[in-house]
């Protein structure tokens, strides 16, 4: 099955910003489901409309994308809550971000990009055929493992060494798609290659942000910056302390460098307590496999990844990828806010966010959606903290 072929299976999901690829393979051992050959099909059967094969195909590819804008612009675009510029900005979205159209009125869409939904004037947004190309470019494409086990080999080659078994459900950002192999990256940014027949391909884009979630990310950079001075403020007051032989300026250094530790403390303690209770408030919400979404639906690394974007806080989308990112700590001395990882057959496949008393948040289960429980209701095998 080629790369092409792939494509033509892809459908975009409203609200997620999520372009997800099905594969149907008709091998033993999988399940036949119609594709290229619904295609083919088509221009068998209406082959007086005078179309090439490869003009059904583009239209199949461009027709996955008919509903999605791409921001093309020098920094962003405002989302406004009515069709007019004197309407009041309710988001903004970023260049090469992405939103779902859901209609037009004049020369303006109305778009839903992550928790945004209102209008942009249509000049801003690149729409129609141009978006399948731009799409290929801006897009963060995903290949999730739909076989039981599958071989992750050190090369395009069925003779290839095998570098490890891969889940089914693992998820892996992809390098570069090939006929019948994508190369992808796994554990601590080593690459390999899986076969295209096993691997589902979903593309992921940037989306707007809110006002609101704007205004949290300006919080958490501004405690950032107060704990750095804070930090820098207490090594300044520690080399003085010892460059300094009298006792009264060793003693005005040694409380200058406490409050400085106060203070970092504090605006850690306070980011930290915000990220929790932002987290709780979407307790009971559903849990939905490949989700984003904290009141639609997420799964358990969607989940971390939207409670630590709300804050300005970037991290991979996956929970093996958030395990080999940021400061790994002890598990006696988590703190609110740290992320815990649990494994099944020895690789991590779960996360959930730590909220204080020997309690977790995070997206269980489909039956469990969103909830509560006991940090060692599995064993935790990591944590991590991206705090500092």
């Amino acid at each position: 099955m080629t790369g092409t072929t792939r494509k033509i299976a892809i459908g975009c999901m409203i609200g997620t910003l999520t372009v997800a690829g099905q594969l149907n393979v008709a091998k033993a051992a999988e399940r036949p489901i119609a594709g290229i050959d619904v295609v083919l099909s088509e221009f068998y059967e209406n082959n007086d409309n005078n179309l090439s094969i490869k003009e059904i195909l583009k239209t199949n590819l461009n027709s996955q994308f008919k509903d999605l804008g791409i921001a093309q612009v020098t920094n962003y675009v405002n989302i406004r809550q009515k069709a007019s510029e004197d309407s009041k900005i309710v988001g903004k979205l970023y260049n090469n971000s992405a939103a779902t159209i859901l209609g037009k009125k004049g020369d303006w869409y109305k778009v839903k990009s992550g928790t945004v939904t209102g209008y942009i004037k249509s000049d801003f947004l690149v729409t129609g055929e141009e978006v399948a190309e731009l799409a290929d470019k801006v897009g963060t494409k995903i290949a999730i493992v739909n076989t039981t086990t599958l071989k992750l080999r050190e090369k395009a080659s069925l003779d290839s060494r095998v570098l490890t078994l891969l889940p089914i459900g693992e998820e892996l950002n992809v390098k570069k798609e090939k006929k019948d192999w994508i190369k992808v990256t796994y554990e601590n940014g080593q690459t390999g290659y899986v076969s295209a027949d096993y691997v589902d391909i979903r593309t992921e884009f940037k989306e707007a942000i809110s006002i609101e979630e704007e205004l949290a990310q300006q919080k958490a950079l501004e405690a950032e910056k107060a704990r750095k001075l804070a930090q820098a403020s207490t090594r300044s007051s520690t080399s003085s302390s010892k460059s300094t032989a009298s006792s009264n300026s060793s003693k005005s250094g040694s409380s200058s460098s406490t409050k400085s530790l106060s203070t970092r403390s504090e605006s850690s303690s306070s980011l930290r307590n915000d990220i929790v209770n932002y987290a709780l408030k979407f307790e009971g919400n559903p849990y939905v496999w490949g989700g984003t979404s904290l009141t639609n639906g997420a799964d358990c690394s969607g989940f971390t990844q939207s409670v630590f974007k709300h804050f300005g806080i970037r991290i991979p989308r996956t929970s093996r990828s958030q395990a080999n990112s940021g400061k790994r700590v002890s598990l006696n001395s988590m703190k609110k806010g740290d992320l815990i990882f649990y494994s099944k057959n020895g690789r991590i496949n779960h996360v959930a966010i730590y909220i204080g008393n020997g309690k977790v948040i995070g997206a269980s289960s489909r039956k469990e959606g969103i909830k509560i429980k006991n940090y060692n209701y599995r064993t935790p095998v990591k944590v991590v903290s991206y705090l500092g």
